[in-house]
C-alpha cells in the first residue's frame, strides 16, 4: 500500500517563532538565577510592536525589552528595511504573578498532603494531556517527513546567517512530503520551500540557489529522483515578511514543535513555560519514555498518553499504543512503566535536570530529536530490555 505524508518546518524568522524564541530566552534568564521561579510567559509580535505578557513568580530580576531586542537582533531581524528590526520596534511588557489558587496545587499536591512524601511535593500545573512518539525512521527515532522539514529550515538559515545567499531575509518555511510503501519510509515526493528575500533578487536565481543550497544539502540523495516535486518560492515573491507581513503568537506552532502530525497532540503549547507546566516537562518525558520502548526493541513504533489533574502529582491515566508492533501487548507495557519511569512532575524535573536555561535552543527547529537534550536519552534501555526478557520466559 501507497501513502504520503507531509509535514512543515518554519525558520527563526517565522512570526510565530520569533514569539516562541523570546518566550523562552525570557524563562532561561529567569531559571537561571531562580530554578524555583513559576514562569508562563507569552509574546505576541505584530509590525513594530512586541508585547511580552504572562504570570511569571520568581525572586530574580531580568530586563524582559532587553532580553526581546536581543532575540531579535539574533535572529537577524537588523535593518528597517525587513519591515521590522531589534532597535525601533516598541516592546510593552504586561506581567502579573502566577495565580494563588494555582500556586496552591502546584506547590503542595494532593499526594503530598495526605503522606508527606518529599517527591510527592510539586503537582501538576494543570489538567492536560500530553503526547510522546519515537519510530525507527530515522537515526533520532523521530519520523522522517518532520526531521527533513527541520533541516531544510536548518540549513535554509546558516547559508543566510554565513552570507552563502546575502539576499535572504530571516522569514521563511518548508514542507517535505514522503511516500510510504506498507508504511515504511521510500522516497521524497515533493518539497515546497518559500523564503522571504530581497526585492530585486532574479526568482530563477534564487531558485537555482535553493534547490542545490538548500534542498540538495539537507536532503539525502538517495531520497530524492526524478519524480521528485520542488515548489521554491511558489507565488514567486516574498519580500514583505515577519512581524510586517503577518503578526506572531506563542504557541501558535505546537506540530512544527513536535512530530509533524505523525503523532498526536495535547493542545498546550512548551515556550514560556518553566517544568512544573505538565504541558512542557510531561510531554518531554513522554517523549523520553516512548523512545526509550522503541531503542530498547520493545516495538519499532510508540506512542504514549498521559493525563494529569491539577494539584496531583501521579498521571490519573498512561495509554501506550504500539501500533501492533510491540513484542508484548500494549496493556502489559502500559502497566510495567510505572515500576521503571517516575512520571510523577518532581521526578520528571529531577531526572531531566529541567532546573537549568536549556530551553532556548527547543525553541527552533523542533523539541525533539536533538541528541544533545536529557529527554533524548536512552538510558532505560536495559531495564526494559530484561523486562522483557522475564515476560517472554
Amino acid at each position: 500500500m501507497k501513502t504520503f505524508f507531509t509535514s512543515e518546518s518554519v525558520t527563526e524568522g517565522h512570526p510565530d517563532k520569533i514569539c516562541d524564541q523570546i518566550a523562552d530566552a525570557v524563562l532561561d534568564e529567569i531559571i537561571k538565577d531562580d530554578p524555583k521561579a513559576h514562569v508562563a510567559c507569552e509574546v505576541i509580535v505584530t509590525t513594530g510592536l512586541v508585547l511580552v505578557m504572562g504570570e511569571i513568580s520568581t525572586e530574580s530580576y531580568v530586563k524582559i525589552s532587553d532580553i526581546a531586542r536581543n532575540k531579535i537582533k539574533e535572529i537577524g531581524y537588523t535593518n528597517p528595511d525587513f519591515g521590522f528590526d531589534y532597535r525601533n520596534c516598541s516592546v510593552i511588557v504586561a506581567i502579573d504573578e502566577q495565580s494563588a489558587d494555582i500556586a496552591m496545587g502546584v506547590n503542595n499536591s494532593i499526594e503530598h498532603r495526605e503522606n508527606g512524601n518529599e517527591f510527592d511535593k510539586i503537582g501538576a500545573g494543570d489538567q492536560g494531556i500530553m503526547f510522546g512518539f519515537a519510530c525507527r525512521e530515522t537515526e533520532e527515532l523521530m519520523p522522517l517527513p518532520i526531521m527533513l522539514a527541520h533541516k531544510l529550515t536548518t540549513q535554509l538559515a546558516k547559508v543566510r546567517k554565513t552570507n552563502e545567499l546575502l539576499y535572504l531575509r530571516p522569514d521563511g518555511k518548508a514542507q517535505v512530503t514522503v511516500e510510504y510503501v506498507n508504511d515504511k519510509p521510500k522516497r521524497v515526493d515533493a518539497v515546497v520551500l518559500s523564503t522571504q528575500h530581497e526585492p530585486q533578487i532574479d526568482m530563477d536565481t534564487l531558485r537555482s540557489d535553493i534547490l542545490e543550497k538548500v534542498i540538495k544539502v539537507a536532503i539525502p540523495a538517495s531520497l530524492l529522483d526524478e519524480n521528485t516535486k520542488y515548489y521554491i518560492n511558489p507565488t514567486g515573491r516574498f519580500v514583505i515578511g515577519g512581524p510586517q507581513g503577518d503578526s506572531g503568537l506563542t504557541g501558535r506552532k505546537i506540530i512544527v514543535d513536535t512530530y509533524g502530525g505523525s503523532a498526536h497532540h495535547g493542545g498546550g503549547s512548551f515556550s514560556g513555560k518553566d517544568p512544573t507546566k505538565v504541558d512542557r516537562s510531561a510531554a518531554y518525558y513522554a517523549r523520553y519514555v516512548a523512545k526509550n520502548i522503541v531503542a530498547s526493541g520493545l516495538a519499532d513504533k510508540c506512542e504514549l498518553q498521559l493525563g494529569y489533574a491539577i494539584g496531583k502529582a501521579n498521571p490519573v491515566s498512561i495509554l501506550v499504543n504500539t501500533y501492533n508492533t510491540g513484542k508484548v501487548s500494549d496493556e502489559k507495557i502500559a502497566e510495567i512503566l510505572p515500576n521503571i519511569f517516575d512520571f510523577r512532575p518532581m521526578a520528571i524535573i529531577a531526572k531531566l535536570d529541567l532546573l537549568k536555561p536549556v530551553y532556548s535552543q527547543t525553541a527552533t527547529y523542533g523539541h525533539f530529536g536533538k541528541a544533545n537534550l536529557s529527554w533524548e536519552k536512552t538510558d532505560k534501555i536495559d531495564e526494559l530490555s530484561k523486562w522483557l526478557k522475564k515476560v517472554k520466559n
